[in-house]
């Protein structure tokens, strides 16, 4: 059975610099890194995992909570993760939350029993929607808000959504519905005041009967759409919180027989895969989903290790997407 020696040997380094590859790949260098591995491959060694983790009282692990698994918008996020774990020498561990408190702390508690080293958090956390992390457990939010406590990768939720809302009305739109997160979710007060805002600079008078409740599912978005087909004065365009509910307000709107653009716009935000491919093509805020999880798992290891941070918050750019499912307020509106 080969052993960290015969790799040493093969690779013509020391067996400190071995142990360092295979415990903090990012200390050594790309060359030594490559010899390593080489001589890994070669030799057919297999590292005792268990050994390295009582030895140094971790479990080179991280907890990712995801709030809803089925959004295909969390899925970037999650392959971005794992890829920076896995060059880190992390394992990754899923925690499909769907939302509730009592299964994020079922996860919460592998990681207080030292089964995992840390907390990725997908779910926007704020003032009004607390954070169930408690105090001392390295964890960073890579969905943050305004308002979200601790270290956090974000966007600027307001600003897209008055970016989107802006174009809208530069179209000549002035009844614009929307189809909303739940209420108390962060990322739904954050947008629907940038929509309110963008309203209010161009004179126009907030309606709430134009907010239609949906949860983010694509389901919620085809059933909140015939709230607006059934008004006497329909909106003229569709401000919808995420590509799921947009694409699915688009199914009821054609259902009803009406027409995309020419009759209603209607526009998302995240800009998933299908957001391109649907028809039609949709109008979104395209959010640097990839970018954001890597910089979160950078910034959680570097918590792990013990070190301070000189930046906590991190507020992204996002990217606005003009495609075929927005156009000019019918005349007749």
């Amino acid at each position: 059975m080969s052993n960290i020696r015969d790799v040493a040997r093969i690779a013509g380094v020391s067996v400190a610099t071995v142990s360092r590859a295979l415990s903090a790949p990012e200390k050594v260098s790309n060359e030594s890194l490559a010899k390593v591995k080489t001589a890994i491959a070669q030799v057919g060694y297999r590292p005792n995992m268990l050994a390295r983790n009582f030895r140094s009282t971790r479990s080179y692990a991280v907890v990712v909570l995801v709030p809803d698994i089925a959004n295909p918008f969390y899925s970037l996020f999650i392959r971005a993760l794992e890829d920076r774990a896995q060059q880190k020498g992390y394992a990754v561990l899923l925690g499909d939350t769907r939302g509730t408190s009592e299964r994020e702390q079922d996860y919460i508690r592998r990681v207080e029993t030292r089964l995992a080293d840390g907390i990725i958090q997908l779910r926007p956390s704020s003032e009004k929607s607390h954070s169930n992390i408690p105090p001392g457990i390295a964890c960073v939010n890579a969905c943050g808000c305004e308002f979200t406590t601790g270290p956090s990768i974000r966007i600027d939720n307001r600003a897209a959504a008055r970016t989107m809302v802006d174009y809208l009305i530069s179209l000549g739109h002035r009844r614009i519905g929307v189809i909303s997160g739940l209420k108390d979710n962060p990322h739904t007060i954050d947008r629907l005041e940038g929509y309110k805002e963008s309203l209010a600079s161009a004179g126009i008078t907030f309606d709430k009967d134009l907010i239609a409740e949906g949860d983010f599912t694509m389901w919620s978005g085809l059933n909140s759409a015939f709230q607006f087909c059934n008004m006497k004065e329909r909106p003229t365009a569709i401000f919808s919180m995420n590509d799921e509910m947009a694409i699915g307000a688009m199914q009821t709107l054609k259902s009803q027989g009406i027409r995309i653009p020419e009759d209603m716009s209607v526009t998302g935000f995240d800009d998933i895969a299908y957001a391109k491919y649907c028809d039609p093509s949709l109008t979104t805020i395209s959010q640097p989903a990839e970018e954001m999880g890597k910089m979160a798992m950078d910034m959680l290891l570097r918590l792990i290790e013990g070190e301070t941070l000189s930046q906590t918050v991190c507020v992204l750019p996002t990217e606005f997407i003009i495609r075929k499912s927005t156009g000019p307020a019918p005349t007749h509106a």
